[in-house]
């Protein structure tokens, strides 16, 4: 017969909550005193697949961390389309500028998986930003990264077709010679709709691709079989060769 489990004690949670806050460059390289300050303000909440974690105009009620699944942000149009912005997963952090904002979260944040994630609360960690300069500006660092996935994705989304995307995606995400494995990281539902375009059109642009020789694809794993001649037919489609 098993053992029955122990109970975890509020020490034994706290240091779990320690190594999660480790896990993210937003922390990984705070002392160890502070790590266990924020730790202590921390509050885990679980989602399941395709729950809300909350919505756009939504008072702030802090910023996150993604300890396990992933987290999709996004905005939906007035004609009902929605756009992701991005797709955090474990180790990273969002929604750090809701802590200044008066107007509450400015998109939505869905669980596409089975989610785990920490609120770092509001009040609490203004508190604490307030006699550490040095958080603060790990903070804005953070923001920074956001925004320039932001820019990012402005400027895929003035390329062309979805082919230019795809290819500008995989690029963005091989080395310069030889071939690579990329991991979709998510559904291609998912990706696709971080490309601007359906699931359908993706498949067949990766059969198009597949059918070149520039890449197999294996489930969730994209293998570049010629990255040289890959890149070279994305500048074709840019007008640049």
């Amino acid at each position: 017969m098993p053992a029955p489990k122990q109970p975890i004690t509020p020490e034994l949670r706290l240091t779990g909550l320690e190594g999660s806050l480790r896990c993210a460059q937003l922390f990984s390289g705070l002392p160890p005193d502070d790590v266990r300050r924020v730790a202590a303000l921390a509050e885990p909440i679980t989602l399941a697949k395709g729950e809300y974690l909350f919505r756009e105009g939504e008072p702030s009620r802090g910023f996150f961390l993604v300890r396990g699944g992933a987290i999709n942000v996004h905005r939906v149009s007035a004609a009902g389309r929605e756009q992701v912005i991005h797709v955090f997963r474990p180790g990273e952090t969002f929604a750090e500028a809701a802590l200044a904002s008066p107007t509450g979260y400015p998109a939505d944040a869905r669980a596409v998986e089975a989610s785990s994630v920490l609120l770092l609360p509001k009040q609490p960690m203004l508190e604490l930003l307030a006699g550490r300069p040095d958080l603060a500006l790990r903070m804005l660092g953070s923001m920074s990264a956001h925004l320039r996935v932001l820019v990012g994705m402005l400027d895929d989304l003035t390329l062309k077709d979805a082919e230019t995307r795809v290819l500008n995606w995989l690029v963005q995400r091989c080395p310069p010679a030889g071939g690579a494995e990329v991991t979709l990281g998510s559904t291609k539902r998912v990706l696709a709709a971080e490309l601007a375009t359906s699931s359908e059109t993706l498949s067949r642009t990766f059969a198009r691709l597949r059918d070149a020789g520039l890449i197999d694809v294996r489930g969730a794993i994209v293998r570049v079989r010629d990255a040289p001649a890959l890149r070279a037919r994305f500048r074709r489609l840019l007008g640049e060769a």
